[in-house]
């Protein structure tokens, strides 16, 4: 028999002190308290000189380290939702007993504290409307979170359909040709374009339908300057270790792989000076 000495309020929780040390499977050595939140005091209805039999004080453990666990767990989702696995990693981390997790996730779940589905509907609908993402993307994003990938992509097709995934990257697509559109040729301006969308989960079928609805022209004077720009530092450049022909054609090679076409190079080759190098 486990008779209760002594229970002291802490500031959240409760040591109960017994007149004897007792030894429990789960413990490393014998102890003479524990310590258990007031949901287990209520309860088990623990006071002063309550004698418990050792079938009592076994569920009254099982009770209390399940209380102090779904406490846990309701105070990690307060602050925003949260997944079953992040639920699971984060009760792991704080040594909640593994027994006793699946029993707290299986009671979230009920209660709908935590619901995987609604996360992954609200997490792409927020990608959606923020217009940041495609959908690959959002699939590896979430699986990080733990979440399956067959859950993911099924309501990805549900809630992110060919059509939304398209506006998303118009969207983006402008967005890029503003910040970018006075520093790039047209072909230039359209691989990145391209190349920022795939790496943002989109696509490449996506991707060229966006770049194909912004019907993008090229600014021909803007084209022009860039080119010079960019032909006068190539220049300064090699011109430290060829010259003639080969100068020329280093130079042509350099500008071609930034995105500049061939005719626009050999003009513009043809007009510059040199001699001044």
């Amino acid at each position: 028999m486990i008779k209760i000495k002594k229970i002291k309020k802490l500031k959240k929780l409760y040591k109960i002190t017994f007149f004897e040390p007792l030894a429990y499977k789960d413990w490393d050595e014998a102890r003479d308290n524990i310590y258990v939140c007031e949901d287990t005091l209520v309860k088990f209805m623990l006071t002063r000189e309550k004698v418990l039999t050792e079938m009592e004080f076994e569920h009254l453990l099982s009770f209390d380290y399940f209380a102090q666990g779904k406490a846990l767990a309701l105070y990690f989702i307060s602050f925003k939702p949260r997944t079953s696995s992040e639920v699971k990693k984060y009760l792991l981390e704080h040594h909640v007993q593994s027994s006793q997790v699946e029993a707290i996730i299986d009671y979230l779940r009920k209660n709908n504290l935590i619901n995987d589905q609604a996360y992954i509907e609200s997490y792409i609908r927020g990608k959606i409307r923020a217009a940041n993402a495609g959908p690959y993307q959002i699939l590896q994003k979430l699986r990080m979170k733990g979440l399956e990938s067959q859950l993911i992509e099924q309501l990805l097709a549900q809630v992110f359909d060919e059509e939304r995934q398209i506006d998303v990257a118009v969207k983006l697509a402008e967005k890029i040709v503003r910040q970018k559109a006075n520093r790039l040729t047209l072909q230039q301006l359209k691989q990145k374009v391209t190349q920022s969308l795939t790496t943002k989960g989109f696509s490449y079928n996506i991707s060229a339908i966006a770049l194909e609805t912004l019907e993008l022209e090229a600014d021909e004077e803007n084209e022009l300057e860039l080119l010079y720009d960019e032909l006068e530092k190539t220049a300064r450049k090699y011109s430290r270790r060829y010259e003639g022909y080969e100068l020329k054609q280093r130079i042509t090679q350099a500008l071609a792989r930034k995105g500049f076409d061939f005719g626009s190079i050999s003009s513009a080759i043809r007009d510059y000076d040199f001699e001044e190098e």
